[in-house]
């Protein structure tokens, strides 16, 4: 939807309560006629992810002239989307990270036009710090490593995949920076263009779903990185700062495929309500129970930069809140519909994967726990 195009009667709405019901109507529309193809038959949704570039609503959470500082606003965004679509909703995260990652580094050749263009959807980005985020949390170590030389870095090293990737698209990513010695001591962060020299994308294996996520393997050789792509060096500061904002964004994930789920529950009730209410994990019940992570998670989503663990460990206990009940509601979801939500053509059987790719998405669900585990260990220690 183009932004002229958005009803008369929204003109008197709150500006969060228009892109909300633009970002609706795409959804409900385009998005929702090409669902199937995105899930079962690979098809990347490039223009309904530049319609939403253009309404603002994977730029809501920046703080500048890009967006109006609200990660309220983007969570919401991103669930209204999730809830039709689980994979769009997912690449306007990676798309919103991505953003995030930019206006943060400080780096001008980042930001301004270049961040502009980003926020547009003009540029589409994604983001790589599934393996940096399990390497810090001591699960597996940097597969990307950076060796000094004139002017910048040359990195090499290959990453299993990466989403909302084409070939004019960009991500950030980690690698680790190696000295004289053949030792690493810090990391450097920066913004990798598919389309640059020694960068060669590889399709990858069939996935369970969520295919039209412009998923792709990673292959790096003596690719050079300047000035002009850092995002941080050292990484870990960087890293501390914007750590509870790139996992409290996903939430809208978990929030919109819940919400789908329960509609789905909905939707058979009239029919089968005399049966179904024998089931556990009724609509009514998950409703409240979404509601509440919902407010809480909103609560969150006012203070995205509080750097203390323990607001860090509540961000994550949300998160993890919000995969297990994605999960809970996708399975209930299926009791509710029965041999109808079996066919495989059935927005039940999406949801059901698209609840466990919320679940294993860095962080995981057992990556989240380990994490709570060890960072409360330090706030309470034994």
């Amino acid at each position: 939807m183009n932004p002229a195009d958005i009803p008369r009667e929204l003109v008197t709405a709150t500006p969060a309560e228009a892109l909300l019901s633009a970002v609706r109507a795409v959804a409900l529309g385009p998005l929702t006629q090409q669902v199937e193809a995105i899930d079962r038959q690979g098809r990347y949704p490039r223009e309904v992810l530049q319609q939403l570039g253009q309404l603002g609503a994977m730029s809501a959470h920046l703080d500048s002239e890009a967006g109006a500082g609200d990660y309220g606003l983007a969570i919401q965004a991103m669930a209204e989307v999730s809830r039709v679509c689980g994979a769009t909703g997912f690449m306007m995260w990676c798309q919103a990270v991505c953003g995030l990652y930019m206006q943060q580094s400080g780096n001008p050749a980042l930001m301004g036009e270049a961040l502009q263009r980003h926020v547009s959807g003009a540029g589409l980005g994604g983001t790589a710090l599934s393996n940096p985020m399990k390497s810090y949390a001591q699960i597996e170590s940097l597969l990307l490593k950076a060796t000094p030389v004139a002017g910048g870095y040359l990195v090499n090293g290959t990453l299993p995949w990466v989403s909302n990737l084409g070939p004019e698209h960009y991500f950030g990513a980690i690698a680790a920076v190696i000295d004289e010695t053949g030792s690493s001591s810090s990391e450097v962060m920066f913004l990798l263009r598919c389309d640059g020299p020694g960068v060669e994308l590889r399709e990858c294996p069939s996935f369970a779903g969520m295919e039209g996520t412009g998923t792709y393997g990673i292959r790096l050789h003596d690719h050079f990185i300047g000035a002009g792509e850092i995002m941080a060096h050292p990484t870990k500061p960087f890293i501390a700062r914007i750590r509870g904002a790139f996992v409290m964004l996903q939430c809208g994930m978990a929030v919109g495929v819940t919400q789908g789920a329960i509609d789905s529950m909905w939707a058979v009730e009239d029919q089968l309500g005399h049966v179904n209410q024998y089931l556990d994990d009724r609509p009514d019940a998950l409703q409240a129970e979404l509601d509440g992570l919902t407010e809480r998670v909103m609560s969150l989503a006012r203070t995205p930069f509080n750097n203390t663990t323990e607001f860090f460990i509540d961000v994550l206990d949300a998160r993890a809140h919000g995969a297990e009940l994605s999960l809970r509601a996708a399975q209930s979801a299926l009791m509710h519909q029965g041999a109808r939500g079996y066919l495989m053509s059935s927005p039940v059987q999406r949801r059901v994967r698209e609840s466990h790719f919320v679940a294993i998405v860095t962080p995981a669900i057992k990556h989240l726990r380990k994490e709570i585990a060890r960072l409360s260990a330090e706030v309470m220690p034994a």
